[in-house]
């Protein structure tokens, strides 16, 4: 791996801003504006996350974010943001730094900005990072004297170079297939919005053609001989068009309740409650988890022979399908929600079953499309992360060639 050398020895300055006080809304282009820490946290940078500060500053000059400044949390709620970092580009003029983010400045003879950006988010600095990290639970940060003393090793300027060129080659193949992905999603979008347009105004109730059940709820859970614990779904897993299992709670029921609660694969699931706006979201469940059930705030929707799921998922997410749960919806200071009544109410369009499936084909193209590009995407994120890792380790070297 070769030598490592504490990070001040290649750095000119560690930085922070000022705390100043700030209007919630962005500045305008001639005002100035306090940068906000999700401005960083995603990994890239974006200067819209700003908030327009209200009064002047002789110190803002100099704080001011310029172009290929390295940015790093100083303080966050959450440990996994602690020391999140990137490099500054597309950087627009009067942006100043707030007192909860550092700045790094590199030796330019010793360090390449670029280069820093990659190795702060390595797990060899990732992990000194945590462990120098201080503070209890909602508030997390690290000292300027742990950013100093991080340890990284030490690679000529030429190979510094060598191995963001490799990382920036990565970036720009996945650019390209993520710009794809987003001109298939818009092709999904008008193929679904023809397919609506083909079948017509809606027609019976959606309980003529599926049934409609509220899930297990919470709260005290029996226990002894005669009960199962299972894994469930609740709204943070229902998301709009797909279901996320990545964090995924269970409960205990009596096992004779298990049919009642039970997900079958084609069920489809739309959530109870939310912003107005996200009231009926959904998608259908591919049936990836054995014996899985569903919370009382999503309903499951099963559809009986006339109705494919798929198409009827097609138009609750829909302007039409909004529209009507926005317009049953119960509105309260903090949320909305809608109850099984209205959603067994709702009136849906009922073509033959051949024809659904007629409709549906070039939508599922577009999908299949879509989560073919969605795992080559992945793929190449983790090779990415691999072959950076290795690079930074010095493990293996960059071919010049």
């Amino acid at each position: 791996m070769g030598v490592e050398v504490p990070l001040h020895e290649l750095l000119l300055d560690v930085g922070v801003g000022v705390a100043k006080g700030a209007k919630v809304e962005p500045p305008a282009d001639d005002e100035w504006g306090l940068l906000r820490l999700g401005a960083l946290t995603s990994g890239e940078f974006t200067a819209s996350q700003a908030k327009r500060l209200m009064t002047w500053d002789p110190a803002y000059p100099r704080l001011e974010v310029r172009a290929g400044d390295v940015l790093m949390v100083r303080v966050n709620g959450a440990q996994a943001l602690v020391g999140a970092s990137c490099v500054a580009k597309n950087v627009r003029p009067r942006l100043v730094l707030s007192d909860l983010i550092y700045r790094l400045v590199p030796d330019p003879e010793r360090l390449d900005a670029d280069f820093l950006g990659l190795m702060l988010a390595s797990d060899r600095v990732r992990r000194q990072i945590r462990r120098g990290m201080r503070g209890t639970s909602g508030q997390f940060q690290l000292p300027q004297a742990e950013v100093k003393k991080l340890q990284v090793p030490l690679f000529p300027l030429p190979e510094q170079r060598d191995i963001v060129a490799a990382n920036e080659a990565f970036e720009r193949r996945i650019g390209a297939l993520e710009r794809e992905l987003a001109k298939v999603g818009i092709a999904e979008s008008a193929l679904s919005a023809d397919v609506l347009a083909q079948v017509g105004p809606a027609g019976p109730r959606l309980d003529s053609v599926a049934t409609v059940a509220a899930g297990v709820t919470l709260g005290s859970e029996p226990v002894g001989d005669g009960t199962i614990e299972l894994p469930y779904l609740r709204v943070a897993n229902v998301l709009d068009g797909r279901i996320d299992t990545t964090d995924v709670k269970t409960v205990r029921i009596v096992k004779t309740q298990y049919e009642r609660y039970a997900l079958r694969k084609g069920d489809l699931l739309l959530t109870e409650g939310g912003d107005l706006d996200k009231l009926g979201r959904g998608a259908v469940w591919d049936g990836r988890i054995d014996q899985c059930l569903h919370q009382n705030h999503v309903f499951r929707v099963r559809c009986g022979e006339q109705m494919l799921p798929d198409f009827l998922a097609l138009y609750t997410a829909s302007p039409e399908g909004r529209a009507y749960f926005q317009r049953v919806g119960k509105q309260t200071t903090n949320l909305a929600s809608i109850n099984s009544t209205q959603v067994k109410q709702m009136p849906v369009p009922v073509p033959p079953v051949e024809e659904q499936r007629r409709l549906l084909g070039p939508v599922h193209a577009a999908r299949e499309r879509a989560a073919v590009l969605q795992q080559q995407i992945a793929k190449l994120r983790t090779i990415q992360q691999g072959v950076i890792e290795d690079l930074l380790s010095g493990r293996s070297r960059v071919n010049r060639t």
